[in-house]
């Protein structure tokens, strides 16, 4: 199937209110314009000076996703590029990202990534953690919380990921009861996203299944 059939297939999946981001990562602008001709409005980069390249040339109106570890130095160019950076895991980076942002006058989007399966191998805030960092985010003028971001553990059974989605969805309610704008639960890859939908996420981050497997250089 092609990029466009792929995707489409996997929309149609979906329901209206849940996004799907086209994860673009190690794939070139051509196959990234074929989706958003076939109807992807979001598009999910990983590093900042790939997108920087790529977005250069696309010519196309998408909202622009930060799924990867962003590092501080990054900041500046991340708040420039991306609509929502879906990466935010210590008050060291909110503090880089809000910097950034204060200094071009745009109020930015952000999600704080959860490392609820505790891998020491990932990015993303223990729960632990979390309260704080919300605070932090909070209290930052050019930040705005728009909700929660995990990775799932890459099970060879996906629905060993099923628990995990439950707690961040409960998490995700709890915190959404009591704020504004916060919308947003990104949870779901191309290997687990059917269950992650089933257990809450609005948003999910497909590539594999849209794209074929990256080609790394």
């Amino acid at each position: 199937m092609s990029v466009a059939e792929n995707f489409r297939a996997i929309k149609s999946e979906l329901n209206d209110k849940i996004i799907l981001v086209a994860v673009t990562k190690n794939h070139g602008v051509e196959v990234m314009r074929e989706a958003i001709d076939a109807g992807a409005t979001d598009i999910g980069e990983n590093r900042v000076q790939e997108a920087a390249e790529k977005f250069q040339s696309l010519d196309r109106a998408v909202t622009r996703h930060l799924i990867g570890h962003l590092q501080t130095n990054k900041a500046k160019a991340a708040v420039k590029l991306f609509d929502l950076i879906q990466s935010v895991d210590s008050e060291h980076l909110a503090a880089a990202i809000d910097k950034a942002a204060t200094a071009i006058g745009k109020v930015q989007d952000v999600l704080i990534q959860v490392n609820a399966a505790r891998e020491p191998q990932k990015s993303g805030v223990l729960l632990e953690d979390l309260d704080a960092l919300i605070k932090f985010v909070d209290a930052a003028k050019n930040l705005r919380l728009r909700g929660l971001m995990m990775i799932a553990p890459n099970f060879p059974d996906a629905e060993d990921c099923r628990p995990l989605f439950r707690q961040m969805r409960k998490l995700f309610d709890e915190l959404k009861t009591s704020r504004q704008d916060f919308d947003f639960l990104s949870m779901g890859m191309t290997h687990d996203y059917k269950i992650a939908v089933e257990e809450g996420a609005n948003v999910v981050r497909v590539g594999t299944a849209i794209f074929g497997e990256r080609i790394y250089t």
